[in-house]
């Protein structure tokens, strides 16, 4: 069905590009709005004429969800807008800000569940039921579990946090109607009114989606992190290009789904003319932008590769940082020889919560590279706490 749908609707089926991606939201908000009108009408119908707290809750909940998607919809629009002056990053966080919207409906939702239910706990009213309301909860059980995979589906095709959360809305909404359906049942044949506790149940079960909601969508707003794998991707890509011979502090910003802003230390032998590994280094720029959407920034660290001496103290700086501890790496190493003494330059990068302060572990490596240098060797050290930094492999 998802397939057909999208053959059917969609005039733009590539999910890579801007319209095509609008295009996906778009079909999606639309089905997410017909399928919960339907439901919930359904449902109102059914609530009021069974005297049932929990279908009226749950009828109440796919109005949310269709007011869930009107307001993806509008996100999915208002995102693709293109940069202006006032947004120079484009309006892609828009999608976020829907999502937490979303959210915080959903909370709104369960509260006011939760008060009714609550209400019919402590003056319950009988409520009706015959196999007629079964069958109605099990065709609604069924659609949701087609919408959940339907969102999940294209939310992996566009990979969108907001149709992600959507399909796990839909599919909570199908554990919560299977309970009410339960409940219908029991009551049924034992006599006992569960229809306020399970309308408590419910309510609780939205309002435990809508916090994880809050917090999915939340991350993002912040400034979260990219995934690993993306940091992985990005790193070999660059490893790929001729005469790159290390990457580190790669920093990446995302500003949206498939909006992404990063920076990038690279190594190249010194030796190389500047003006090749300019040319290098706008190859990189343009193929991250034209193949990734990725708008990278790179800074050339030249390398000294054939300086016998150089090498041998990145040896012992090595064994020095290894031996204190071996989660630390560093990069950006280089000699300078003053009258008296050599100095040893180079950055080091530690977890964002280590066990010693940036000052600490500066005095620990200085006091061991200046015992190895017997007085004569000194370090000069940056510290950089990696905050979705990319570290060095100590290479």
């Amino acid at each position: 069905m998802t397939k057909l749908i999208i053959k059917l609707f969609l005039k733009n089926k590539n999910p890579e590009t801007s319209g095509g991606r609008e295009s996906y939201g778009k079909i999606a908000g639309i089905v997410g709005i017909i399928c919960n009108l339907l439901l919930s009408g359904l449902k109102f119908v059914l609530g009021f004429l069974t005297h049932s707290v929990s279908i009226t809750a749950d009828a109440t909940n796919n109005i949310a969800d269709a007011g869930s998607s009107i307001i993806t919809l509008i996100g999915f629009r208002l995102s693709e807008k293109p940069a202006d002056e006032d947004h120079p990053y484009g309006h892609a966080r828009i999608e976020y800000i829907t999502g937490l919207i979303i959210s915080f409906l959903i909370l709104l939702i369960g509260f006011e569940i939760f008060k009714t239910s609550l209400g019919k706990i402590i003056t319950p009213e009988e409520s009706v039921f015959n196999w007629v309301t079964a069958l109605i909860l099990s065709v609604s059980i069924l659609f949701k579990l087609w919408l959940s995979r339907f969102n999940k589906a294209l939310g992996k095709l566009i990979k969108s946090t907001a149709l992600d959360a959507t399909a796990a809305d839909s599919r909570n909404d199908c554990i919560s109607t299977g309970a009410v359906l339960i409940a219908a049942i029991i009551s049924y044949f034992t006599g006992f009114n569960l229809d306020g506790y399970m309308g408590v149940g419910v309510a609780v079960f939205i309002l435990i989606s809508g916090i994880s909601l809050v917090k999915e969508t939340v991350g993002p707003l912040l400034g979260q992190a990219p995934s690993k794998e993306m940091y992985e991707k990005i790193e070999q890509k660059i490893l790929s290009y001729e005469n790159v011979l290390g990457v580190h502090d790669l920093l990446v910003h995302s500003y949206g789904p498939g909006s992404y802003f990063a920076s990038a230390h690279i190594e190249m032998d010194a030796k190389i003319d500047v003006l090749v590994c300019h040319d290098i280094m706008d190859k990189i720029e343009r193929d991250f932008a034209k193949q990734m959407n990725i708008h990278l920034v790179v800074h050339l660290d030249p390398t000294v590769l054939d300086c016998e001496e150089t090498n041998e103290l990145k040896e012992v700086v090595r064994k020095i940082l290894y031996d204190i501890d071996p989660v630390i790496t560093f990069h950006d190493f280089r000699v300078v020889v003053g009258d008296k003494a050599k100095n040893v330059l180079f950055d080091i990068v530690v977890p964002p919560s280590y066990k010693y302060t940036d000052k600490e572990i500066k005095t620990i490596i200085k006091n061991r590279v200046n015992e190895a240098g017997n007085g004569n060797l000194y370090a000069v050290i940056v510290v950089d706490r990696s905050y979705g930094v990319l570290k060095s492999e100590n290479d």
